[in-house]
């Protein structure tokens, strides 16, 4: 199970939040997430893949040049798993940072939990 949440929490970094194309994203969003999936971010809650389909291309709109890069490795523990990750334009330091937490069910994702971190001035 630890090699799946890894490959979730990469995937879903990748795939999901750092994908600009809309078919591409929705069809990662129904590979790797539940489809009463439930995404936790600071503006909010979203239920279902509708909605984390449209939260995520709205979210990749407003900054289409960043990437996501992964910062240290993935944790897995039972069924959940974490990874800190960093944003902003490509071969530079990240704008923001953050860590993402998963509880996995049936080998996808059922939950995201997003915390953002403050990036020092």
């Amino acid at each position: 199970m630890d090699e799946r949440i890894n490959e979730l929490l990469y995937r879903n970094l990748q795939e999901v939040f750092g994908e600009g194309d809309a078919k591409r994203r929705r069809g990662a969003i129904e590979e790797l997430y539940t489809e009463d999936c439930v995404l936790y971010v600071p503006p909010g809650v979203f239920v279902e893949h509708d909605a984390l389909d449209s939260f995520a291309g709205a979210l990749r709109a407003t900054h289409p040049h960043f990437t996501y890069s992964p910062i240290g490795a993935p944790q897995a523990l039972h069924n959940a798993g974490r990874l800190s990750w960093g944003s902003g334009p490509r071969g530079e330091a990240p704008d923001y940072t953050g860590v993402d937490v998963i509880i996995v069910r049936d080998e996808k994702i059922a939950a995201l939990y997003v915390f953002l971190d403050s990036m020092p001035s």
